[in-house]
């Protein structure tokens, strides 16, 4: 197989992606490394996704991933709007997926995402090697004619030097949608600095069962 050249494009990804207000502010802003800076609220994002075939891809092949971290304050996305994003962690279960994100400043590790729907309740658990870490149950509708469409903004370190990545994507949201339960399941984890407030408190989100985007999108080195 030839070398992965980027961009690299997803079609019809499944994939739910939300965020959150986290139980320890603190742990979470301890995250985000100096020159940038962690929204007011500390919010966390997290997006766990399954490509189910090879031909859903452009180079990639099957795989899972879910990925997490904080948003960023003064980092925004073209709109104006969406915050920028910080990985702390990328649990994928391609070792050709992870090498490339690594080449690219992301934290890859080994880990499997599996994302079931049995009538409206969907439930996405996050494996890192092999361990079970991260559990999301959600009430999910159908997709109707709402579209989500717009660049998000991620940054990365590459050999000490921080990049900053639009990423184009495209995605159909069921309607409704609302997040029953997020647990984190293994304290002695380091993801489970990022675990939710109790009660819960999602500030934006939504599943969709046909999510494409490209990967990584215009990159930048930032001054």
């Amino acid at each position: 197989m030839p070398d992965l050249v980027a961009p690299q494009l997803v079609v019809n990804s499944r994939m739910i992606y939300f965020g959150w207000v986290p139980a320890d502010p603190e742990a979470v802003a301890a995250l985000v490394p100096a020159g940038l800076t962690p929204m007011a609220n500390r919010q966390v994002f997290m997006n766990q996704y399954v490509v189910d075939r090879e031909e859903q891809t452009s180079g990639f092949g099957a795989y899972s991933l879910t990925y997490i971290g904080p948003d960023l304050e003064g980092a925004y996305a073209p709109d104006g709007v969406t915050p920028g994003r910080w990985w702390t962690h990328y649990f994928n279960s391609s070792k050709l997926v992870r090498d490339y994100a690594r080449e690219r400043g992301v934290p890859a590790s080994e880990g499997r995402t599996t994302i079931e729907v049995n009538g409206d309740t969907l439930v996405a658990v996050t494996e890192s090697d092999g361990v079970p870490v991260i559990r999301t149950t959600a009430r999910v509708g159908q997709t109707g004619t709402a579209v989500n469409r717009g660049q998000l903004h991620y940054i990365t370190d590459v050999g000490g030097k921080r990049v900053s990545g639009f990423y184009p994507f495209v995605a159909e949201p069921v309607d409704p949608f609302e997040v029953v339960s997020l647990e984190f399941l293994e304290p002695g984890h380091s993801v489970y600095a990022l675990r939710p407030a109790d009660p819960l408190r999602v500030v934006w989100g939504f599943y969709s069962p046909r999510s494409s985007f490209a990967y990584p999108g215009g990159e930048s080195a930032m001054g």
